[in-house]
């Protein structure tokens, strides 16, 4: 793929992300794109910053650690992996944004290492809505205390939440999965905590996750081209 695909392929996503605003009522401006940017070479990731994007997501840290360098500086860095407790430190001194915190301990660790860097990580909760045994996130019948301690700690700004669905055809269910983890946001917010991030859909069900309320969709494939 061509740096040129690049650039035509973001377009194309802004204006399919303001369709599927204008379609599902929701505000016009309210989805953010963030690039999934692993496994793509560095000439992709300038093509896309050259093209207006300023959000880009990493799953590995080493591999984020080494790009970043290599990019202007006014890139917002997301961490949308696995974070082990042991890469707290580096995560939240390297990155903006955590969108996958699934545990006390390790909400307690990012916010000792952003309090000690002096900056203010925002966070997300990664919510496992399928309660799928393979992969990570809480439960939601456990969302609601630890979003409490969370909130809590400081260096740590509890921004809202994330999920990773199982890849699926059919629209009618996948919006039924964003549905649920709308639903568990809304009962945060009554319960008091000031939320403003649903980070949820990809290249393949971002539509079906903006009509349930998605504010932040991670997009790689539809825009990179495959992973190398």
């Amino acid at each position: 793929m061509t740096t040129t695909n690049i650039a035509q392929r973001y377009q194309t996503l802004l204006h399919s992300i303001i369709d599927a605003e204008r379609r599902f009522s929701r505000v016009q401006g309210s989805v953010a794109l963030l690039g999934v940017s692993k496994k793509q070479p560095m000439e992709k990731l300038q093509a896309g910053y050259d093209a207006g994007l300023r959000l880009m997501g990493e799953n590995y840290l080493q591999e984020a650690q080494d790009k970043m360098p290599q990019l202007p500086k006014d890139i917002e860095w997301h961490f949308i992996g696995h974070c082990q407790s042991n890469k707290a430190k580096a995560v939240a001194e390297n990155f903006a944004w955590c969108h996958t915190v699934d545990s006390l301990k390790l909400a307690t660790r990012l916010a000792k290492a952003s309090v000690a860097s002096q900056k203010q990580l925002s966070i997300c909760l990664q919510v496992n809505i399928e309660n799928e045994p393979t992969k990570s996130g809480i439960s939601l019948d456990s969302l609601p205390a630890l979003a409490e301690k969370v909130a809590e700690l400081r260096g740590l700004s509890l921004r809202g939440l994330m999920c990773i669905p199982t890849p699926c055809e059919d629209e009618v269910q996948s919006r039924r999965v964003f549905a649920r983890l709308w639903r568990a946001q809304e009962d945060l917010i009554d319960r008091g905590h000031n939320l403003d991030t649903l980070s949820m859909g990809m290249s393949h069900d971002y539509e079906a996750a903006i009509a349930e309320g998605a504010t932040l969709i991670r997009v790689g494939s539809a825009l990179f081209g495959e992973r190398q």
